[in-house]
């Protein structure tokens, strides 16, 4: 068993798959930003205190179309099934390909199969960290971010990030829609350049913008009013941080408003918010944002008419 700080993981995610039964998913490979793709694993706990693990939940087989950048897995109940959204990229394919696909299991730890035929977001364009958002008639999208990268050998990146949304079918295996841009980073204030962590040097071939700004880890819930909020990371001031962006017409494809300032502003991010068997809600991110430093974190939080509330500082 391990405390949840023992824990090296990025971006991380809990589902809650029973009354006090909880799974911890995240990008756990040692080297996350460019090394051989091992897979990810998974941990369970009646408590969220201590975890036991990691077990397996899903590793590629032979032949397998990604090999690299295996990132921010997250887990939805559906339809009776579990489905896992995953950002994977090539490193050898031409042309190379990073986004989201998803797999499908039985059971919440796995072990996942590929359900769609490579990623569900556009393949022409390095996309990231897409999430699952199932609307009031009962249509499901993804949500997902264009960073801030570009195609290698051609255009750079967007120096404004953007976020879309793109209609699924109602099995999840493939796109049903064309994308929607829905809103970009620098409509944020609290928005500003991408700093990378330390010790990681951008490579010529991502081909980014001159001081792009971001965006990445999309969470979307319901406020206590009826709007759809959206948890979501860029850099701000302190570095990497989150926001909080309202549609108040409840729609994924907004209009969205974002809040003036960062819900949490110091070098941590990619969050999501987690409703537990006690009925308390948690802000689950990680940080520090420095590599191989990131923890998990969980800090108490109230959903509101016009977003999120900490109840706790920032670290």
């Amino acid at each position: 068993m391990a405390k949840m700080q023992q824990i090296r993981m990025r971006d991380p995610f809990i589902l809650q798959a029973a009354p006090g039964e909880y799974v911890l998913y995240g990008t756990t490979d040692e080297n996350l930003w460019g090394g051989p793709g091992t897979g990810f694993d998974c941990y369970t706990s009646s408590d969220l205190e201590e975890w036991a693990g990691p077990f397996p939940a899903w590793r590629p087989a032979r032949g397998f179309w990604a090999d690299t950048q295996f990132w921010a897995p997250e887990v939805h109940a559906y339809k009776g099934r579990f489905y896992m959204f995953a950002t994977m990229a090539t490193s050898t394919a031409s042309p190379k390909v990073r986004g989201t696909c998803v797999l499908v299991a039985d059971t919440p730890t796995g072990p996942f199969e590929p359900l769609s035929d490579g990623p569900v977001t556009p393949t022409n364009v390095p996309c990231l960290d897409g999430t699952l958002y199932v609307d009031e008639h009962q249509v499901p999208w993804i949500v997902y971010s264009r960073g801030a990268e570009g195609v290698p050998g051609g255009e750079p990146g967007p120096q404004d990030g953007e976020m879309y949304a793109r209609q699924l079918t109602t099995d999840l295996s493939a796109p049903a829609g064309d994308p929607v841009l829905i809103f970009t980073s620098k409509s944020a204030p609290w928005s500003k350049p991408m700093i990378l962590p330390p010790g990681v040097e951008p490579k010529p071939e991502l081909n980014l913008a001159k001081h792009p700004h971001f965006t990445d880890g999309a969470f979307l819930i319901k406020s206590a009013s009826g709007s759809l909020l959206m948890l979501w990371s860029a850099f701000g001031e302190a570095g990497y941080a989150m926001g909080v962006a309202r549609s108040d017409s409840g729609s994924v494809l907004g209009p969205w408003v974002q809040n003036e300032k960062p819900l949490w502003a110091k070098n941590g991010g990619h969050g999501m918010v987690l409703h537990d068997s006690s009925g308390k809600n948690y802000l689950v991110f990680h940080a520090p944002n420095d590599t191989p430093n990131e923890r998990v974190q969980m800090v108490e939080v109230l959903i509101n008419t016009h977003g999120l509330e900490l109840l706790q500082d920032n670290l």
